[in-house]
């Protein structure tokens, strides 16, 4: 069985989320009831979200849709851009940097360079600037980065996310789960994409999990997987190349990361070294001096002559920008990529749906082209 049932909750808070509910219930049947109005738009509008807080994956999914269109279409990223320094619509250049736009944005335009990536806390302005770009700049397709609760604008397809280990079926609403909507709102996704699976899936699991979260008639389920790349270096050009299978079994690693779930990270790097030192910082971490010190002290505290620091692409888009990074740390300091990978040999038919999509609304609307 995939899920997890350990999962724990604060009984304490739960007359909170009772009372959390009322209000996220009321603003939905706000939308239902056509009081607060949603925006519908021509061109095609992937959004990739889900219903709870922590990490279910949006960005490897965003990025492997990004990775499927961008030779067919123009294409362009449009997210909140969390905890960036900045407001406002922003549109990213060469030159964003993690406080400009957010950790997800900057990183999608530095792995992306020719694509559209903007931000914007409002998506509907976010859209309409984006659509008054030049002709030959405005995109063709736009893909919401977690946009499942922003109801001001209609997606053409909606990709619900939920973690394998964490079925929103068996969670809770805010703040005594990470619920944050009820459940029900799963009724607005095209698509929901079961995260962070193991290689392969039981046909008993996939059974289970379908009658648990009791797809609609017009409902596509799919079942994906981390998939780990090879480390590269923070800073090109100034580490050795490496990679996870090369490790030695004496090689000691400090793993820093600032993700929601770091666990599933944990366990991969383990298969090839014994020698880990976890230093777990929370999502989004805004790293600093006394941070820097602390990661510094772990290191030096390795005594192997075959050490190096992994972090996640997200923390290394943080590490980038800070001003006072130790010299020494430039040989050693990697970063482990990661995609997905769609089971049950479904792959294909995940990236038909995308691509159909996109076809039948761009040829349904000429003008776009």
């Amino acid at each position: 069985m995939l899920t997890d049932h350990t999962i724990k909750f604060n009984k304490l808070l739960t007359p909170f989320s009772f009372l959390y509910g009322i209000g996220v219930r009321f603003r939905n049947q706000l939308f239902d009831w056509k009081i607060l109005r949603t925006e519908r738009y021509d061109l095609p509008i992937i959004c990739v979200g889900n219903l709870t807080v922590g990490g279910t994956g949006k960005t490897p999914h965003t990025e492997y849709i990004i990775r499927l269109i961008k030779d067919r279409y123009r294409v362009a990223v449009l997210s909140r851009g969390y905890k960036r320094k900045t407001s406002g619509f922003l549109l990213a250049d060469q030159r964003s940097t993690s406080k400009d736009i957010g950790d997800e944005p900057y990183q999608m335009k530095r792995k992306f360079p020719d694509i559209l990536v903007a931000v914007d806390a409002d998506r509907r302005r976010g859209i309409r600037n984006l659509l008054a770009l030049p002709e030959n700049k405005r995109p063709e397709v736009i893909v919401l980065d977690d946009a499942f609760q922003h109801r001001y604008v209609a997606p053409t397809l909606n990709i619900l996310l939920t973690d394998c280990h964490r079925l929103y079926t068996q969670d809770k609403l805010l703040p005594a789960g990470r619920l944050r909507e009820p459940m029900d709102g799963a009724r607005r996704a095209d698509v929901i994409i079961v995260t962070k699976c193991e290689s392969y899936i039981q046909p008993i699991d996939f059974r289970i999990i379908e009658e648990d979260i009791h797809l609609s008639a017009y409902q596509e389920l799919y079942f994906s997987r981390i998939l780990y790349g090879e480390l590269e270096p923070v800073f090109s050009g100034k580490a050795p190349k490496r990679t996870l299978k090369g490790l030695a079994s004496t090689t000691e690693v400090l793993l820093v990361s600032g993700i929601a779930s770091p666990a599933p990270l944990e366990k991969e790097i383990h298969k090839y070294t014994e020698h880990v030192t976890s230093l777990i910082f929370p999502d989004h971490h805004a790293f600093d001096r006394h941070d820097i010190q602390k990661i510094q002290t772990a290191f030096k505290r390795l005594t192997s002559t075959s050490k190096l620091i992994i972090i996640t692409e997200k923390d290394a888009a943080r590490l980038r920008d800070l001003p006072s990074l130790p010299m020494e740390w430039f040989s050693h300091l990697y970063c482990l990529p990661i995609t997905v990978g769609f089971c049950m040999d479904r792959e294909k038919q995940f990236q038909e749906l995308i691509v159909k999509h996109i076809d039948t609304r761009i040829k349904n609307h000429p003008i776009l082209r």
